[in-house]
């Protein structure tokens, strides 16, 4: 820590000219800049790209201009940015990443504290966790972290096989696995409503719901993202993170304490209670689609298969929806339905508790019709 307690480091974002690092990463780093947040930092963009200091500072100029409103210090913020072409596989690559780091270390008097930012195509993470140690990114008197985006791995296997590469690496409390819909406020709150509020908790259980529903849909179609959207799909990018873990926020048990620790062991408690299903049974449980060629406004947009990067036999989903059967005292007999899809007629993120009818309806003698009770939280 420094002056004033705001804490010192250099990032280091992998992917630098990629599609998260425009969007999200630099306005949020400037956000925490115009906040003043952060105060002595160095930002180096790593990519394949062969870019100069200088473009790459504009290119991070035209991202917080863009999507992070920037007003201010521009060109103050965009001076603690710096630019290295890079081969994720050459050792010299690193290496010279290293003496850079040094450098600014010295530069910014960061006191060697490191945040290594996978923001790339995951299966590179492990090949430079291990690089980081061997060529002695790593070996630094402040603190290191890794933090890695999704998809984590495409099974169980390979997620498996990666962590035992990156802790290799760095140990366990220095990696961030991170899913950026859990820092949506309106996904935090979640746990508010449930745990804070005398009128829900009572009723959160299988005695008063019929179902749960949760549903993120976008009316964009892939973009510029075929190349990775065809090794993932609605599934991996959707479903088995954002979507679970609002079902996981959900149908949890309260925890003994809002800590990290706590809230991820309850998660885990109500993951380890989902219904597993059989080959066979697949069908019964989840459908997929994929979107087709469309107007939207008058402009006629191509079908999934005729994307730029994408296969023109390719099978890879572009909409999911599910039943998920959570098999534990709370829940049992409460489906919870998923939904996530590309070019769809509305963009919402909500969550819709459908609770169960009355037992006597006083309305059934008239010709009125009586709705269901719902409560809908919108993302």
């Amino acid at each position: 820590m420094t002056e004033n307690n705001k804490p010192t480091a250099l990032i280091m974002i992998f992917g630098a000219t990629g599609d998260l690092a425009k969007r999200k990463l630099f306005p949020s780093i400037y956000r925490l800049f115009q906040k003043e947040k952060i105060n002595k930092f160095a930002v180096v963009g790593v990519a394949r790209r062969p870019l100069t200091n200088e473009e790459f500072q504009t290119s991070v100029k035209d991202s917080i201009l863009t999507f992070g409103h920037a007003e201010e210090k521009v060109d103050e913020f965009i001076s603690h940015f710096h630019y290295h072409s890079h081969d994720v596989s050459s050792s010299e690559s690193y290496l010279q990443l290293k003496d850079i780091a040094e450098q600014l270390d010295g530069q910014y008097q960061l006191e060697g504290n490191r945040i290594f930012y996978l923001a790339m195509a995951p299966e590179f993470f492990g090949t430079i966790a291990e690089q980081i140690k061997a060529q002695g990114l790593s070996d630094t008197a402040g603190y290191k972290r890794l933090v890695i985006e999704k998809p984590f791995g495409h099974s169980f296997e390979t997620a498996q096989q990666l962590n035992e590469q990156i802790r290799t690496a760095f140990a366990e409390d220095e990696i961030y696995r991170i899913d950026h819909y859990l820092g949506k406020e309106m996904v935090q709150n979640i746990e508010v409503i449930r745990f804070s509020n005398a009128l829900f908790e009572p009723l959160w259980n299988n005695r008063y719901i019929s179902n749960i529903q949760v549903t993120s849909s976008e009316t964009l179609g892939v973009e510029e993202r075929g190349r990775y959207y065809e090794t993932s799909g609605a599934l991996r990018d959707m479903v088995q993170n954002h979507l679970l873990q609002m079902v996981a926020l959900l149908a949890m048990e309260p925890p003994i304490a809002l800590t990290t620790e706590e809230i991820r062991s309850e998660k885990v408690r109500a993951l380890r209670s989902l219904r597993p299903m059989k080959v066979d049974e697949v069908n019964q449980y989840f459908v997929r689609g994929q979107y087709g060629e469309g107007t939207i406004d008058g402009q006629m947009l191509p079908a999934y298969r005729n994307e730029h990067n994408v296969n023109p036999e390719s099978n890879t989903e572009t909409y999911v929806a599910g039943k998920l059967m959570i098999d534990n005292f709370r829940w049992a007999g409460v489906p919870f339905y998923i939904r996530t899809g590309k070019r769809m007629d509305v963009k919402s993120t909500n969550i819709v508790v459908q609770f169960k009818d009355i037992p006597m309806n006083l309305y059934y003698k008239t010709e009125e019709t009586l709705n269901p009770n719902l409560l809908v939280i919108n993302i």
